[in-house]
């Protein structure tokens, strides 16, 4: 089992900065790739970003260029630096891993994810 805790969500103006962190335990050595997804009340949730252990990194097209995603593998820590945020990127964002590779054409599936955190809340307001 692998256990994901998110953290450093929050409110923020548009234009606005945050780092969100998800520190893995468990059986970390099973994990292959891990990912953001953010979902808002009545939607799906939708791959933000995604990287895998040989650093290869997907983004959603909407977030190219303004989100970045790491990980350092030392302390099993994902992070997901947020820049220039807007208020559509409000939502609950959520860590999650898993065992395959990063999918072709930057996209990034809930189903090829089979850990996940509980979720941290991230809030822009214009």
């Amino acid at each position: 089992q692998v256990q994901l805790v998110e953290s450093g969500g929050g409110s923020v103006q548009d234009g606005g900065s945050l780092r969100l962190s998800c520190a893995a335990s468990g059986s970390t050595y099973s994990i292959y790739s891990m990912a953001w997804f953010r979902q808002v009340p009545g939607n799906e949730r939708e791959g933000v970003a995604a990287i895998d252990n040989d650093r290869r990194t997907s983004y959603l097209d909407a977030m190219k260029g303004r989100f970045t995603i790491s990980k350092d593998n030392a302390k099993n820590i994902l992070y997901l630096q947020m820049n220039s945020l807007k208020p559509d990127d409000t939502g609950m964002y959520y860590c999650a891993a898993g065992w395959n590779g990063l999918r072709a054409g930057n996209r990034i599936l809930a189903a090829d994810f089979g850990y996940w955190g509980q979720g941290t809340q991230v809030t822009v307001s214009s």
